[in-house]
């Protein structure tokens, strides 16, 4: 047999046994099987049980919930912690929560970055223009910035000098003892309770018209059901046309729980859809499971898209 025989029947051989065993087949869009297979299946589940603390504020018992929901659909344990906000930023910078999607930045929770920025890792901007504010209710006309309650001794002595609060540890309560100095509200006090209690104490002034003055935030519930307006801040110590809203993480929750991870980066909000829910939670006491499974029921091309690339369990 001659040498070119040979080599044409070498080369007839190879072709049959599918040329360089080596390479990888190619897919049909050219892409390699084998990590084709592997980009399907998404990133690992890791740490399967998660804690999440929150406090429950109008807006961050939604948010919460809707997460919470989320992680579980794809494989998750998920523990819904309330708390409150000093116990929310220490415990996720301690490792002994695993994030929480409550972060006003970068005004309300400033001194709380602050500590903690080194032990918590920013993961998304969920929500833009989270403006905060004191308000009252609009049949306030007088009241309009709270340069008007400087020396305002008829207001003043009608609502007794006091702001009425939420919980001590929020950060627009912090703001609003700045506000008292930066505007020199010598006389102005500020109490501390609950954001229920202030609702409370708000909707009791309104329905017989007295003045009330009280620290608020939107997203709120609250503005669908009541006439308010947020009084102007010229210095801007509530943050000027509002804060941004960030979930954040422990240090090393993204290689402990890559899925997790995933979920919380794509992850977002929008007024329309937290306006949505919040009165059915506030306004008429339903389950905020509950709530949040229904709005997940009706809106799959949206939990596609935060779930997207992420398998389901």
């Amino acid at each position: 047999m001659t040498v070119l025989a040979l080599l044409l029947m070498l080369s007839m051989l190879l072709a049959a046994c599918g040329g360089n065993s080596g390479e990888k087949e190619e897919s049909s869009d050219g892409s390699n099987d084998e990590k084709s297979e592997e980009t399907s299946e998404g990133p690992e589940l890791g740490q399967k049980d998660l804690t999440q603390p929150y406090v429950a504020w109008a807006r961050e018992t939604i948010s919460t919930h809707m997460l919470g929901a989320l992680l579980e659909e794809v494989g998750y344990n998920v523990e819904l912690k309330q708390v409150e906000a000093g116990a929310m930023w220490s415990s996720v910078a301690d490792g002994s929560t695993d994030f929480h999607t409550s972060a006003w930045l970068p005004a309300t929770h400033a001194p709380y970055w602050e500590k903690y920025s080194e032990d918590i890792v920013k993961v998304k901007q969920v929500l833009d223009k989270a403006p905060l504010a004191l308000a009252v209710p609009s049949y306030m006309k007088d009241v309009n910035s709270i340069e008007d309650l400087k020396g305002n001794k008829e207001l003043g002595e009608s609502v007794d000098w006091t702001v009425t609060g939420i919980d001590p540890g929020a950060g627009i309560m912090q703001n609003t003892e700045e506000a008292f100095e930066a505007y020199g509200l010598d006389n102005w006090e500020l109490t501390s309770s609950s954001e229920a209690a202030m609702l409370t104490t708000l909707q009791s002034a309104a329905e017989n018209e007295e003045p009330i003055i009280v620290p608020l935030w939107k997203p709120h519930w609250i503005f669908g059901t009541m006439d308010l307006k947020m009084l102007e801040d010229p210095k801007e110590i509530y943050g000027g046309d509002g804060d941004q809203i960030y979930t954040v993480a422990r240090n090393g929750l993204e290689e402990d729980a890559p899925r997790a991870y995933k979920v919380l980066e794509q992850y977002n909000e929008n007024y329309e859809m937290i306006n949505e829910m919040m009165p059915k939670v506030h306004a008429e006491d339903q389950d905020p499971a509950e709530v949040v499974r229904e709005y997940m029921e009706n809106n799959p091309d949206q939990v596609d898209k935060w779930l997207e690339g992420v398998p389901r369990e």
